[in-house]
């Protein structure tokens, strides 16, 4: 028998700031289809001349704000976090001649394996560039980000387990945390080949994570025994405890009745697995005994992974307009009075050689089923940058004041 208990949901549909949105719509020639975005409010806070691209009506019965991040770094990391309550002043620099010789000798040490490559490099371009070797010689593929503090180690999983790709990319942290190197995150990209040898990213990558040093919106959450529940990579952004972990990877794990759709013509994305796995929650929100209400934190990254560094705008706009299609999925497995939230943790900066993480005002909907508009009495700009749309949902838990506490405004 389903309970009659409150459901959040916030939805980070990863680097898709307004300033990166406008500069897709502005440079795709063809129809682009965003009618539950649009009815959401998404148009109210584009230019006038994009509104009109997008389709659909500002129905009036949510809130739309553009919000702009305060922590330093535009990065996953640092925009979901924010969204949690934690603003970081800290600056973090690239790594544009790859890692030290002291560094990743050490690191081969540990792991038994030898490393290779060492460069600056896009994720795909570093793992076509070298998967013949990595396969051949089975040594991790060791490089930099273009666009954030961390180092990536490119795996094959048919030639690394991936308990063991996750094991070296834990090493790999604590190894740099050991040595002082200022990194956020270390990396296991696995991959694979499709039956026609073509290189496939799986969801199977592992982020071994700065620690957050701070309790976060979650951790509030937990002791007050609100249900937390994190899907997809959420969990390896803010990485503390959560009551439950989606991350499915298979697609035996999508019910067909749901018609959910990859995009990309080699089925690269990971956001159908994400979409279900929020469906899946949503559905137990409702069907398990919680009292005091679910939160689910999802994470759609496929407009940052597959679209957005590779600068592909017709499979940006492609994979958002599918996004928009399964909205009213979601909607529908909300009860009368539920929150959904959506947003974006950063945006994406198009130059001739790669996308690149921007700091630039992003979109925050809001919407209470059933309400009209006001979202039942919830305030919004109680608190600066992001960490204000946690604000919303720790009111909505009523926890606000527990949040606002560990906020560190300064």
């Amino acid at each position: 028998m389903a309970h009659k208990q409150k459901t959040g949901l916030l939805i980070v549909v990863d680097a898709v700031g307004l300033s990166t949105l406008e500069y897709l719509l502005s440079r795709h020639p063809g129809k682009v289809k965003l009618p539950n975005l649009a009815r959401l409010g998404l148009g109210t806070l584009l230019k006038p001349e994009l509104t009109r691209r997008i389709g659909g009506k500002f129905a009036g019965k949510s809130y739309a704000a553009a919000i702009t991040q305060v922590s330093a770094t535009a990065d996953s990391l640092v925009g979901h976090r924010e969204m949690m309550g934690v603003i970081d002043h800290r600056t973090y620099d690239l790594f544009e001649h790859g890692f030290s010789r002291e560094y990743l000798s050490e690191l081969e040490r540990r792991i038994g394996r030898k490393t290779f490559f060492n460069r600056m490099a896009g994720g795909m371009e570093a793992i076509e560039l070298n998967a013949e070797e990595h396969e051949r010689t089975g040594s991790p593929i060791a490089y930099a980000s273009k666009c954030d503090p961390l180092i990536q180690l490119a795996m094959n999983e048919a030639v690394i387990p991936v308990a063991e790709q996750h094991k070296i990319a834990d090493t790999a942290f604590a190894l740099a945390m050991e040595m002082k190197i200022p990194i956020t995150r270390a990396i296991a990209r696995s991959y694979i080949r499709n039956g026609a040898g073509e290189i496939i990213r799986t969801s199977n990558r592992h982020d071994a994570v700065l620690p957050i040093g701070q309790d976060t919106l979650v951790d509030v959450m937990n002791r007050n025994a609100v249900w937390t529940v994190a899907v997809g990579k959420t969990a390896d952004l803010v990485n503390t405890t959560y009551r439950a972990k989606i991350k499915l990877t298979h697609e035996v794990y999508l019910d067909p009745a749901l018609k959910l759709r990859f995009v990309h013509p080699k089925r690269k994305d990971t956001n159908p697995f994400s979409i279900q796995g929020t469906v899946n929650a949503l559905q137990a929100a409702h069907a398990v005994y919680r009292p005091k209400g679910t939160f689910i934190f999802t994470n759609l990254v496929d407009t940052d992974s597959v679209y957005g560094h590779t600068r592909d705008i017709a499979g940006g706009l492609k994979s958002l307009e599918e996004i928009d299609r399964c909205l009213p999925l979601i909607e529908k497995n909300l009860a009368k009075g539920d929150l959904l939230g959506i947003t974006a943790d950063h945006g994406m900066l198009h130059r001739e050689d790669y996308g690149y993480h921007n700091n630039e005002p992003l979109p925050f909907l809001a919407a209470r089923k059933g309400s009209d508009g006001r979202l039942g009495g919830l305030k919004t700009g109680l608190l600066p940058g992001l960490a204000d749309i946690g604000s919303v949902f720790a009111q909505f838990f009523g926890v606000q004041d527990e949040y606002r506490g560990l906020v560190k405004l300064d």
